[in-house]
């Protein structure tokens, strides 16, 4: 996944180019600022702000696209076509189609990619395996609901697309203390049931992954030397605990010392300074 911001943007994949060279890759590209339009296959398309459009590179295509304000700005997803759990002939129907990116399951979408794009550093390579199994699925769950045809996807897939909108949705909510195992049921339309038997496969419950989230928020907030002076019980609140002796309870169980000693550790005074210290040597 790309983030890419030009002044104006041109491009012409020729028949000749893509006879000699054919990548096999579908590109999805999702539109942050600008207006552009674009022409595949002899047909005329206007993208704008919050559109998404699917690309396949062995399809000729050109777009010429300019910058209301600014510059013209996109998230570009690229991967190949046999990856994706869709028919290719069901793909060829949305190329080059507009695909709203604003609401539904195309907000979903783009909610996990821009998140994905703002929090790249925090990952590992031991990351991109379920990382990039979510955000086919979302993908695949996606182009399902625009083509009305998600019984094409096996019940994976759509397990996994619901498990990523869930999980964006949480990372959306987790500042809000009314966030609960039955609102997060509530908003995607499924029992509590069902949603606890969704995170039973990773042998955790709605509450306790919460629980989890918000408290990971806080280690890297105390963690963050340019918050050094905003109160422990100012960053608990900002990520949902109202209740500061029972956050300080929460964390030192997961993480065994309280908030304060987390925040005056060694070596993360070292990390934050950038510069040798030796308490932390050894």
């Amino acid at each position: 996944m790309s983030a890419l911001s030009f002044p104006h943007l041109e491009i012409a994949r020729t028949a000749k180019w893509t006879r000699q060279s054919d990548p096999e890759v579908y590109m999805i590209n999702y539109i942050l600022c600008g207006e552009g339009a674009f022409s595949h296959a002899g047909s005329d398309t206007t993208l704008r702000a919050g559109d998404l459009i699917v690309l396949r590179g062995s399809r000729p295509f050109d777009a010429h696209c300019h910058a209301l304000q600014g510059s013209w700005s996109q998230l570009t997803l690229q991967f190949p076509h046999r990856l994706l759990p869709l028919r290719e002939k069901t793909v060829q129907r949305l190329l080059a189609v507009p695909i709203n990116g604003r609401s539904g399951m195309g907000g979903a979408f783009t909610r996990w990619l821009t998140d994905l794009n703002a929090r790249a550093d925090e990952f590992t390579p031991a990351d991109i395996p379920i990382l990039a199994s979510v955000t086919l699925d979302l993908l695949a769950s996606t182009l399902g609901r625009c083509l009305e045809a998600e019984e094409t996807l096996s019940p994976e897939a759509r397990r996994s697309a619901l498990r990523a909108q869930i999980s964006a949705f949480v990372e959306q909510h987790l500042a809000d203390p009314a966030m609960t195992p039955q609102a997060i049921a509530d908003a995607h339309h499924i029992s509590l049931r069902h949603l606890q038997q969704l995170l039973a496969e990773d042998d955790t419950s709605p509450a306790a992954w919460i629980r989890h989230r918000r408290l990971e928020r806080c280690r890297l907030d105390l963690a963050n030397s340019r918050l050094n002076a905003r109160p422990i019980q100012a960053i608990a609140s900002r990520w949902g605990f109202t209740d500061p002796a029972h956050f300080s309870r929460l964390f030192r169980a997961t993480y065994g010392m309280p908030p304060r000693d987390y925040r005056n550790l060694p070596y993360l005074a070292c990390a934050n300074h950038q510069q040798p210290c030796a308490e932390s040597q050894g």
